[in-house]
């Protein structure tokens, strides 16, 4: 009979059977080692907006924290390898005019970030290689419209330059960051308040939870729930989910007494849990993380000083606890770094940054291991930079399983590249077809011949910077020549 209780999962056995008590997973021994005290970031000033957002986004360049600002919004971003005291001076990222909410990193370019604000936009930085001088204000590009604050943001998985947003307004929004234009927006979806959204692996399907008590699998592209389940927790407190391995869901919330759970689900048979336990009655909403490659959920409760981890398998009872991080500090929040940004060297299995009041603390997670070979079985391929597809292909119904790439010689972090691309997108603002006006956030009475001179504006600039690169070409050429002349 399995005991279910403190987050702890025990089968009991007769006695013939007592081998099998202890279940074989390589996980079972993963330890979790805050860093040197050198190692940390210092003198941060983590913000103090009340909402459950993680604050903290990382990956292999860069950690960026939401900062407390005066007359504005603001994140600072730091290069990971710049530990110890940040310099009161450090440039920040500014220029929403309202506390900063919520940040991520695209994750098929490591100098791109995009931040949600209460002032009701979405902003999208390309963060450069080096420490700016001054402050970054000027964003590539700025996505205005929701009428309400935005307190999620996420990056579509495996399509190029496609940013999902959700906001106070109970709207959804898909942009197209290269053109800066909306894709869709999901309306009349959600009653009230949405909590928290999340992409399956190859991003076809959203997972939300909203202050109605639902939770809901949406199709983006039709713009369609295609399955919902109510009350998965029965208490009051907020939900969150997300997509694990096979398209099950992963939920944490309350009961009705208060305890904390954490409940996995099927979506073909939505109405019962494969698996609910209950763990604490701690009153934070439980963030969760999960790494794929291992099939390992990290749960981080805010104002928790603690981390919890469980393995999900398709073993009874399917979600099995493994260990639990403790420390005396509480935390504010929490960055989870992509797995190419691990150490495979050092068995390193996960890393969180973890934010304090003044501080930002990395915490290793790591399978004890003799051996310093290279582990085949704890780094399968996972997730590269390269995106599998480009927006308009996603948006016309095509699907594409992540570009995965090996770790067995490290990963090296591609240089910043991208900035070009993201400009020339924008300029090339021409909507794509049949969507001209499906959300225009334009002026009404802006006329369609002041559009198309725009548009011809453009393209003349366009056709002259073309023309001067060919001209500063030729002249490169001359120089080649001349140079080899006097050799």
């Amino acid at each position: 009979m399995p005991y279910q209780g403190g987050g702890r999962s025990l089968t009991l056995h007769p006695p013939a059977m007592s081998r099998r008590v202890v279940r074989q997973s390589k996980f079972r021994h993963v330890f979790g080692q805050p860093v040197k005290a050198d190692q940390m970031y210092e003198d941060i000033r983590v913000s103090k907006v009340t909402c459950d957002s993680s604050f903290c986004a990382v990956n292999p360049k860069f950690v960026a924290i939401i900062v407390e600002s005066g007359g504005g919004g603001a994140f600072i971003v730091l290069p990971l390898a710049k530990t110890g005291r940040v310099d009161k001076n450090h440039p920040l990222v500014t220029g929403h005019t309202a506390p900063v909410l919520d940040i991520d990193w695209c994750p098929h370019n490591d100098n791109v970030i995009a931040s949600a604000s209460e002032d009701t936009t979405v902003m999208v930085w390309q963060i450069p290689d080096y420490v700016p001088v001054r402050n970054i204000t000027e964003p590539v590009v700025t996505l205005e419209g929701h009428s309400k604050r935005v307190g999620i943001i996420s990056w579509h998985p495996t399509a190029r330059n496609v940013l999902l947003s959700a906001g106070c307004d109970n709207l959804v929004i898909l942009w197209n960051v290269g053109t800066g234009e909306m894709l869709l927006v999901l309306e009349d979806m959600h009653t009230d308040l949405i909590y928290n959204v999340g992409w399956n692996r190859n991003g076809s399907l959203l997972v939300t939870t909203c202050k109605d008590k639902k939770v809901r699998v949406i199709d983006p592209r039709k713009q369609k729930v295609v399955a919902e389940k109510a009350k998965p927790h029965d208490g009051a407190r907020p939900i969150r989910a997300i997509f694990v391995a096979d398209g099950k869901i992963f939920t944490t919330g309350f009961s009705k007494m208060s305890e904390r759970q954490l409940g996995l689900w099927d979506l073909n048979n939505f109405e019962e849990p494969i698996a609910l336990q209950e763990m604490d009655t701690s009153n934070g909403v439980l963030l969760p993380f999960y790494d794929p490659d291992s099939s390992i959920v990290y749960l981080c409760g805010k104002g928790d000083s603690s981390i919890r981890y469980f393995e999900i398998t398709d073993e009874a009872p399917y979600v099995h606890y493994l260990n639990t991080y403790s420390s005396k500090e509480p935390q504010r929040g929490m960055g989870f770094m992509p797995k190419r940004g691990l150490d495979v060297s050092k068995c390193e299995i996960a890393r969180f940054f973890k934010l304090h009041e003044r501080k930002c603390e990395p915490i290793v997670m790591t399978v004890p291991r003799k051996s310093d070979l290279f582990q085949d079985d704890l780094y399968p391929d996972t997730p590269g930079p390269e995106p599998a597809l480009e927006a308009d292909e996603w948006l016309s119904g095509k699907d594409a399983e992540p570009i995965l790439i090996s770790l067995r010689d490290g990963y090296v972090p591609i240089k910043n590249r991208e900035l070009k691309v993201v400009k020339k997108n924008i300029l090339d603002s021409k909507p794509p077809p049949g969507r001209r006006h499906s959300h225009s956030t334009c002026d009404p009475n802006f006329s369609r011949p002041a559009l198309e001179e725009v548009l011809e504006e453009i393209r003349a600039l366009k056709e002259k910077v073309q023309a001067q690169e060919k001209r500063i070409s030729d002249l490169e050429d001359k120089l080649c020549q001349f140079t080899n002349g006097t050799d």
